[in-house]
């Protein structure tokens, strides 16, 4: 076969991705589809299995070796798309996606906030969506109740939180409704706009919210009396959790790392490389080296909290500004799309994390933007809004999400994709260690923050295979975390419960970010004076969000070129 073919299977693959995941469609600016929703009945899923079945036996027909660089790229890409599409399915774990993280009420309200659309027939189209949100919501119910029917109960702190983000959806104003404020962002105005707006409230009122309160009490009433206790949490207490937890590992991580493996990697970060790092910064910050002492100042003092959400947002501004004046020194290949800052929304803030991203549109019709979360101001450190700023902005995930997504000489499903989470969360948190070689933390406190998001991302290599392979207890996580980190009891465990609701997803971080590091180590050893930053980040954001392995492949390359 030609490398024509694999791009017109990367094209088939792209096709199919958007005809099964229409609200995916409509998020990269493709709007043939938003009067349609996903199917998750068990029916849809194993058309959707045959499709991928035999595109991935087509790709592996092809011999590597008769492909260009590039190709290479895609199909190796492609081979890993559909294999993870394949084992997602074979593990049922959209009947385990009845969580706070994942769950298809979340991505609803997650996804619907930051979508828009800029002509009459795609509003209406959207409207024609709406009304089918509630057989979404009780055919996903039919799935959580299938699994937890065969032994893959839900974890109930996961049900516990997925009922408090809707009852704080549901007691926000209809006036205020993620879902009646759709986002219509036309270049002239449309006459039909207040017609549109009356039709999207009453389909508001009328069908999506009862659909919620109703998926709420099915969550009540049919999982929540089965789920699994907090001392069973984790993967292993289910029947074939092992086997799901290995897949989940291979997917997030894209490397052949045993749970134990990650466990002692995680042990050796937190017990013997950081401690050495806090001792440096906090004598000059405390006057103290001692680890414990370090981290109760920065549990206690409350001169490290803020005391307002415009203060949150304020250091969020200042740091993505700094970033943002920095980057050219460092990189070649800048983003054409701007980074806006929001507020997380109330609904969703008390239990989501400090921040988080949201790419922009393929069309351009949306910019990237980086949610920041204000809720409870005192909760929240003023010493990591630094490196939260560099993790999901500039350097972190706009700048390499929206290099992706503009890239011209790849195909669709890679300029767009988000499926290599170690890549992806890898160079996030790459990025927060790079911040500091560019100069963009100005104090030792933005330092310390640095550190404390460094080793709370190791702690999670410790926890999420000692709740999902060891048997571990949410206290136990909680305790370990909590002990190891100077984060606060309080913010521990919304993180344990969010490693909880998505095994091995937590993995990604420090995993990738050691592999950046490795590889550019290596790159420096080989080349020398002949070794240049600029290129290597370029190649590194050059070909989208690629395997751990294709990322090896890419700069082995790039350093075969430079000598």
């Amino acid at each position: 076969m030609t490398n024509h073919d694999v791009r017109a299977l990367a094209e088939e693959f792209w096709e199919a991705l958007l005809e099964a995941s229409p609200s995916f469609a409509t998020f990269v600016g493709d709007h043939r589809y938003d009067d349609r929703i996903e199917d998750v009945t068990a029916e849809a899923e194993q058309r959707q299995r045959t499709q991928w079945a035999d595109l991935k036996g087509r790709l592996e027909a092809i011999d590597a070796a008769d492909l260009s660089p590039a190709d290479r790229v895609i199909r190796g890409l492609l081979l890993g798309e559909t294999t993870d599409a394949i084992d997602a399915i074979d593990q049922g774990l959209v009947e385990l996606r009845s969580d706070q993280m994942a769950g298809v009420h979340v991505d609803l309200l997650q996804t619907n906030g930051v979508l828009s659309v800029g002509e009459p027939d795609h509003a209406h189209r959207i409207v024609d969506r709406f009304r089918q949100i509630p057989a979404l919501l009780d055919a996903a119910c039919d799935r959580f109740v299938a699994g937890a029917a065969a032994g893959r109960t839900p974890a109930r702190v996961c049900i516990d939180r997925s009922l408090n983000v809707i009852d704080g959806y549901l007691d926000t104003p209809l006036a205020d409704d993620v879902f009646a404020n759709f986002a219509y962002n036309a270049p002239s105005p449309w006459a039909g706009e207040d017609a549109w707006r009356d039709e999207l409230r009453a389909v508001v009122e009328e069908q999506i919210r009862p659909a919620f309160a109703a998926y709420r009490g099915r969550l009540a009433d049919e999982l929540l009396p089965v789920a699994r206790p907090d001392d069973r949490a984790g993967l292993s207490w289910l029947p074939g959790g092992d086997a799901i937890y290995a897949s989940l590992v291979r997917h997030h991580t894209t490397l052949e790392l045993s749970p134990a493996e990650i466990h002692q990697i995680g042990l050796d970060e937190v017990h013997v490389r950081l401690p050495a790092d806090y001792a440096e910064v906090g004598s000059r910050l405390f006057g103290t080296g001692d680890l414990a002492v370090i981290f109760e100042r920065l549990r206690s003092d409350p001169a490290l909290r803020y005391d307002t959400a415009d203060e949150i947002m304020d250091d969020a501004r200042r740091g993505l500004a700094l970033a943002t004046e920095a980057m050219p020194a460092w990189f070649g290949k800048l983003p054409q799309s701007p980074c806006a800052i929001e507020e997380v929304p109330a609904y969703l803030a008390a239990d989501s994390p400090a921040a988080y991203y949201f790419p922009p549109a393929g069309d351009g019709s949306r910019p990237g933007t980086y949610f920041v979360n204000t809720h409870e101001p005192a909760q929240k450190n003023r010493y990591e809004a630094a490196s939260v700023a560099y993790h999901e902005a500039i350097p972190g995930h706009h700048l390499q999400i929206a290099i992706a997504n503009e890239l011209t000489d790849v195909p669709q499903f890679q300029r767009f994709s988000l499926s290599n989470t170690a890549y992806v969360e890898g160079w996030g948190l790459y990025s927060e260690r790079l911040a500091d070689e560019m100069g963009l933390y100005v104090s030792d406190l933005d330092l310390i923050g640095m550190l404390a998001a460094d080793s709370w991302r190791a702690c999670r290599l410790v926890v999420d295979t000692g709740l999902h392979a060891l048997g571990w207890s949410r206290q136990q996580a909680i305790d370990y975390m909590a002990e190891n980190t100077p984060v606060s009891v309080e913010e521990v465990t919304v993180e344990i419960d969010r490693y909880i609701g998505l095994p091995g997803q937590a993995l990604a971080y420090k995993v990738g970010q050691r592999e950046i590091f490795r590889l550019r180590e290596r790159a420096k050893e080989q080349l020398g004076e002949r070794f240049d930053i600029k290129g290597f980040h370029d190649t590194v954001l050059g070909s989208g969000a690629v395997t751990l392995p294709i990322l090896g492949d890419l700069v082995d390359a790039w350093v075969a070129a430079a000598g």
